[in-house]
This record gives structure tokens, C-alpha cells and sequence, in this order.
């Protein structure tokens, strides 16, 4: 049987493609390693919303490129939103690669994997916009997760002008309800406990077939009746579609997470006009403290980016207020790098320099991880309903769980990956909770 190693970066989106990807290749015989040496496939599935994340990635393809020096029967590909962006650059810069398939092309990469084999040099990065992957559902055998990952839009409409994405993934285009959910039924009946739906704005979902109309809420509701799972999240919300019949759906639902990652960048007007965000300071705070009102125990975490085009210190000075006043669950912090062909690129200087970006993300992270800290600390003594989702890698004797609101707990000996406990929490840490699991109460 062949054999597929892949490895993932970027966002929960890749992650997504990478179980879909996993699932189309368990059909067509492959079983997956966990290690390149013995892997008939090698797959890097990539991002490039960021130039760090590019580099590691050419870095670790020149790497995994040995493999195919002791046997040149192995098949190196990338998959993924780097492909799409760099395309055949990709094979000039690293001939060794055999396989560069876009976002919309996984489906054929079965085929794609045979006709390289037979010594061609295969490039797949088209865009389609009505590809939606319908019918390609994740093996959990090969994910080996509890926690299954359903596409329902792809591509977006935003255009934000340090964004790649509506250039690698397309424009937006969104999965039927009915495939959502016929995913969603058949995550249950294969072991999945939890359902993560991912779109690049998650919330604007809207879907509509002549005179039928289906919203974001009303897709929340007809996954939340699905028997046999337990969780449903969602990523990336954006601030402008998060409605009060979105959030009234979270509040009323309770296999909804009470847990939002819900991307602000800058808390400078001017730097989110210039970025095209669409909103200001003022609608996303006050969007924070209309999610706090519906459901009191939500966390919100968010993106903050640091150094864009023209960001003045006063500019970094409001973003700096907003981590302290919002005092967010946690925030992934970025310096800003410029990317090929968005409108930032072709049209604003990158004019703050290196070192000062570097020196403002340094102050940032730093204020955050305070907040953080002192967030989880309050934690301490407090029970929490854990879902188990993998092993410990400290610990055989622990599994690492997540909380209803996308805290990381480390839960001591007794309980398995794929059970829901009741935890209680007992140390925190600056970004994981510890906890120890509290007996079963036999109902009377």
C-alpha cells in the first residue's frame, strides 16, 4: 500500500484541506506515515498570507528533498495558497518538486501524483469558482482527530489591501447547506466529536438557489440539530457580518462554542481605512461588548498586525490601548510583510522600517501574554467541561483537551482522546490551563 507524509501551515482552512486531501488519497489506497522516510508521497501544504511562512516552507521542501535523492520513485509536492501564489516560480526556484497544485485542484491529485510518477512536472493551480469539494469527505483513520473541519464558503470578497487570499483562493463562493450538512451527519457517524465550519469570513455565508435563501444563523441551527456531535465552532468571523441573529444563535445553541477569532489588525482608523477593513475602532468594540453581554463566559481572541504601510507611533500607540482596553483572550500577532500583487504592494510604500516594526510587535506580544496570563490565572479553582483531542506530548499519562471557549488544557492521568470531562482547573500557565478530572455523578 502507498504510503502519503504531509505537513501543514497557515490557518484552520489548510488544516481543513489537508483531512479533505487525507481523505481523497485514503480513497485511492494510500494509508498515511507519520515520518518523510517512509513516505511514496511527501506533501507540504502551505500558506502565504505571510512571507515567514514562505520561507520556512522552500527551506523544509530543500530538506525533504534528500528523500527523493535515495529514491527517486518519491513524489515531493506542494499544495496549497503558496502554490497558487508563486506558481511555476515554485519549480524554478526548486526544481526538485514534482507536484505544485492549487487550492482547487485537490481533487485531481490522485491522477496528478500517477502522471508525475511517470516523470512529468506537474503545475494544477487554475482557480474554479464553483469548486466546493462536494462529496470529498476527511477518513478520521487518517486525521486520527475528534475534531472534523467543514468548508462551507471558499475564496473571498473583501479585497483588504495587504491580503493575498481573493488572489489565491478566488472569490467567494459558498458549499450548499445540504452538503454542509450531509458532512456534518457523516463526521458523526464515523467518530467525530466536534465540527469546526471555516470560511475565510465565515459569517457572510449566504446561500441561495431561486427563491430559497439560507443564512449564516440558519445554517448554525440546522448543524446544531445533527445527533453525535457534541461542539460546533467557526472560523474566521468578520466584523461586519456578525449579526444579531448570528449571535443569538450562539447564546441560545449550546453545542454553539461560546468562542470567537475575530480578526481586528489595527485599532488605528487611519490604518483601517488604508487596509480597507471596512470598520472602525469604535463598531468592533462595540461588537466585543455586545458578544459579552449575550454570553458572558465567551472568549474572543483576534489578529493584530503591526508596521503597515504609513503606521505612524501614534498609530501603533491606539493599537497598544486597544490590547489593554479590549483585554482579548489571545491575539496572533504579525509584523507587517509585503505581498506580491495585492493593492498595498503596488500601490504603498512599506516605509516603516524593519527593526521599528520588530520593536512595536515586541511590545505588543508582551502586553498580550500579561493579559493572557492573568486571564488564565483567574481560572484556577474553577470546573471546565474538556473535549480530549490528542496526547500529551510531555506525558503518555496526560491528553491535551480544549475548553468550550478554545482554552488548552493539559488533563492528568484517566481520561482518553475523544472523551468530554469535567475538569478541574488547578494550575495555569501563560497560554495552557492544568487540570485534573472530576469523578462521574450517577444521576439519581
Amino acid at each position: 500500500m502507498p504510503t502519503v507524509y504531509i505537513e501543514t501551515y497557515g490557518c484552520q482552512m489548510n488544516v481543513a484541506d489537508t483531512d479533505m486531501v487525507l481523505g481523497l488519497l485514503a480513497r485511492s489506497g494510500y494509508a498515511r506515515t507519520e515520518t518523510p522516510d517512509s513516505a511514496d508521497v511527501i506533501l507540504l501544504n502551505t500558506c502565504a498570507v505571510r512571507e515567514h511562512a514562505i520561507e520556512r516552507v522552500r527551506a523544509r521542501a530543500s530538506i525533504l528533498a534528500q528523500f527523493k535523492k535515495r529514491d527517486k520513485r518519491v513524489i515531493l509536492g506542494i499544495t496549497g495558497c503558496m502554490a497558487e501564489h508563486l506558481r511555476s516560480d515554485l519549480q524554478d526556484q526548486a526544481p526538485y518538486v514534482d507536484l505544485v497544485i492549487g487550492p482547487d485542484s485537490y481533487r485531481r491529485l490522485p491522477e496528478h501524483i500517477e502522471r508525475a510518477r511517470g516523470g512529468e512536472s506537474i503545475q494544477d493551480t487554475a482557480l474554479d469558482p464553483y469548486e466546493t469539494y462536494e462529496g470529498l469527505d476527511p477518513s478520521r483513520t487518517m486525521t486520527g482527530s475528534v475534531v472534523g473541519h467543514v468548508a462551507i464558503q471558499r475564496g473571498c470578497d473583501r479585497f483588504c489591501t495587504f491580503c493575498v487570499v481573493p488572489f489565491t483562493r478566488g472569490r467567494e463562493h459558498e458549499a450548499a447547506p445540504t452538503e454542509v450538512v450531509r458532512q456534518v451527519r457523516a463526521m458523526a457517524a464515523s467518530g467525530f466529536r466536534e465540527v469546526q465550519l471555516l470560511g475565510q469570513t465565515v459569517n457572510s455565508y449566504r446561500y441561495t438557489e431561486g427563491e430559497r435563501s439560507v443564512s449564516f444563523a440558519d445554517l448554525l441551527r440546522q448543524v446544531a440539530e445533527v445527533e453525535g456531535i457534541d461542539r460546533i465552532r467557526f472560523m474566521s468571523p468578520y466584523p461586519l457580518d456578525f449579526t444579531d441573529d448570528v449571535i443569538a444563535a450562539m447564546a441560545d445553541l449550546p453545542k454553539l462554542c461560546k468562542h470567537v477569532h475575530m480578526p481586528l489588525q489595527s485599532a488605528s482608523e487611519t490604518v483601517l481605512e488604508r487596509m480597507r477593513r471596512g470598520y472602525t475602532y469604535g463598531e468592533y468594540a462595540a461588537l466585543v461588548q455586545k458578544l459579552r453581554a449575550a454570553m458572558p463566559t465567551i472568549a474572543i481572541t483576534t489578529d493584530f498586525m503591526v508596521g503597515f504601510c504609513g503606521e505612524t507611533e501614534a498609530d501603533f500607540q491606539d493599537t497598544r490601548r486597544a490590547v489593554a482596553d479590549l483585554r482579548l483572550d489571545h491575539a496572533f500577532m504579525f509584523a507587517y510583510s509585503e505581498r506580491k500583487g495585492t493593492l498595498a504592494a503596488r500601490k504603498m510604500p512599506d516605509d516603516v522600517p524593519a527593526d521599528e516594526k520588530q520593536r512595536r510587535l515586541a511590545i505588543v506580544i508582551e502586553e498580550q501574554r500579561k493579559i493572557t496570563t492573568e486571564i488564565y490565572a483567574s481560572l484556577v479553582g474553577q470546573h471546565e467541561r474538556v473535549l480530549c483531542e490528542s496526547p500529551s506530548r510531555k506525558s503518555p499519562t496526560e491528553v491535551l483537551g480544549r475548553t468550550d471557549n478554545y482554552r488548552p488544557v493539559i488533563v492528568s492521568a484517566g481520561p482518553k482522546v475523544g472523551d468530554l470531562v469535567e475538569v478541574l482547573i488547578d494550575r495555569a500557565g501563560p497560554a495552557t490551563l492544568y487540570g485534573q478530572p472530576l469523578p462521574k455523578v450517577s444521576a439519581p
